[in-house]
């Protein structure tokens, strides 16, 4: 079983997601499974008429 977790969730209002709906958002990820570690890595970024925004995250999980 990998107890490494896959999705993380944020729960978002009505009113806040009226803000951001009508933007490009454009995200990816890759993740690598190995004898001694895990690696997950993403990426995020969201344009709107009111500005850009990006994200990165990346996890290790050892064997």
């Amino acid at each position: 079983m990998n107890p490494v977790p896959q999705v993380a969730t944020v729960e978002i209002s009505d009113a806040d997601l009226d803000n951001v709906s009508g933007g490009l958002a454009v995200g990816g990820g890759l993740y690598v499974e190995t004898p001694i570690a895990d690696v997950a890595s993403g990426g995020l970024a969201v344009a709107t008429p009111e500005g850009v925004a990006t994200g990165a995250a990346v996890h290790t999980a050892a064997h």
